[in-house]
């Protein structure tokens, strides 16, 4: 395994177990992509293999100073790859070059030597990607959880263009003709965005007689996200209760085979009488609680149908299936639309509707609990009335 490779494998590891999760963009992938770049642009710009090898360590431990926190990053990269490259033997003059080439990845830093343009492009390359914008949002979504940086859709858009216009250039002969072209689609879409939210902000209605009448404000996203993580909440518990009613099924039923099949067929001799009764108890536990499960299985049918006059007075819940199967489509449709005019009418169909789950659901939950006593019951009663008739042989 040559020095590169070995570099690989440490910084892998070394990101692994100790880079914070928080950082989502400052990771194995955004350094795995300026390695293949810094390739790239050294073999256009006909770089030997030393220096190749070089740039290419540089760039696998350029942003491992992350591991120990963003600031001043590129001083603790430098130090990382000296220590790396000291316990393998590598040279010192090339190590050397190694932590001048990370340090030319500072921002204010302006590359001299051919070696730090390639890395200082490779680092950069990312503003010529094709998917410029979602890494982009990559870099938002760290700094706000790993730095407290918090930026409006505007402000990001705004910041990003000045990066790329005003304070970053590429250097070698391959940036210039292959990347700069790139990085200009990306500045136009970013334009492109910062002109539409400038057009919306001129757009906003002078009072509220300016809104659209059949328009609710946006409701808070804690309330939806609650509203959701319940609702998911109660449909996960109502799936549990039913893989309990399954299992007790099942269970119950493959007990009653077995005794139709191979215990009844001999009670019928007068050598096995002492067995009728255990059987005959445990059949009855058996049959009651299969009942039971299927009592907190069975659907509540429901009518199906509403008036206008129950949407006007707002009686019915349109969320529920069960209150609307039976209406034309052109009636649903209408009655939706009438719900969501108004919030109030919305919020209280979803209240409603977790309400109603979570009567079904104490429903089942009672039904399953009288069943597993029954279940439980029913074995020990069974296995005891088993047991006494043998000991009374």
């Amino acid at each position: 395994m040559d020095i590169v490779q070995k570099a690989e494998s440490h910084v892998f590891h070394l990101f692994k177990d100790k880079l914070s999760p928080d950082y989502i963009y400052h990771n194995f992938n955004h350094t795995l992509r300026v390695v293949n770049n810094a390739a790239i642009i050294a073999k256009e710009e006909g770089l030997s293999d030393a220096d190749t090898e070089t740039i290419l360590i540089a760039a696998w431990f350029h942003d491992t100073g992350y591991t120990e926190g963003p600031d001043n990053h590129e001083e603790r990269g430098s130090r990382l790859a000296a220590e790396f490259l000291s316990a393998e033997g590598y040279p010192k003059d090339k190590t050397e070059l190694v932590s001048d080439l990370i340090r030319a990845t500072q921002l204010e830093r302006e590359p001299v030597t051919l070696p730090e343009m390639i890395m200082k492009d490779a680092d950069c390359s990312h503003f010529a990607d094709p998917n410029y914008p979602e890494l982009s949002e990559l870099l938002r979504e760290e700094w706000k959880r790993a730095q407290h940086y918090s930026f409006t859709d505007e402000e990001w858009a705004l910041g990003n263009r000045k990066m790329l216009i005003q304070k970053h250039r590429f250097y070698t002969a391959y940036g210039k003709q292959k990347l700069q072209p790139l990085k200009e689609v990306n500045i136009a879409a970013l334009q492109k965005l910062i002109t539409t939210a400038e057009k919306e902000k001129l757009k906003v209605p002078k009072n509220k007689s300016d809104k659209k009448p059949d328009k609710f404000e946006r409701p808070d996203r804690g309330i939806d996200t609650m509203l959701r993580v319940t609702l998911t909440n109660h449909t996960r518990l109502s799936e549990i209760a039913d893989s309990k009613a399954n299992i007790l099924l099942s269970v119950n039923a493959i007990i009653i085979s077995i005794v139709l099949t191979t215990i009844i067929p001999k009670l019928d001799a007068p050598s096995n009488a002492h067995l009728v009764m255990p059987t005959f108890i445990l059949m009855a536990f058996t049959v009651a609680s299969i009942i039971f499960a299927i009592l907190s299985t069975r659907p509540k049918v429901t009518s199906g149908t509403f008036t206008r006059e129950d949407i006007d007075r707002r009686k019915v819940n349109l969320l529920f299936f069960g209150n609307f199967y039976k209406m034309p489509l052109e009636e649903y449709e209408w009655a939706m639309n009438e719900m969501m005019k108004s919030r109030d009418y919305l919020y209280s169909s979803m209240i409603k509707d977790l309400y109603f789950l979570g009567l079904v659901l104490n429903r089942k939950y009672k039904l399953l609990r009288i069943t597993y006593t029954i279940f439980m019951i029913g074995i020990i009663t069974s296995v005891a009335a088993f047991i006494y008739a043998f000991r009374t042989l």
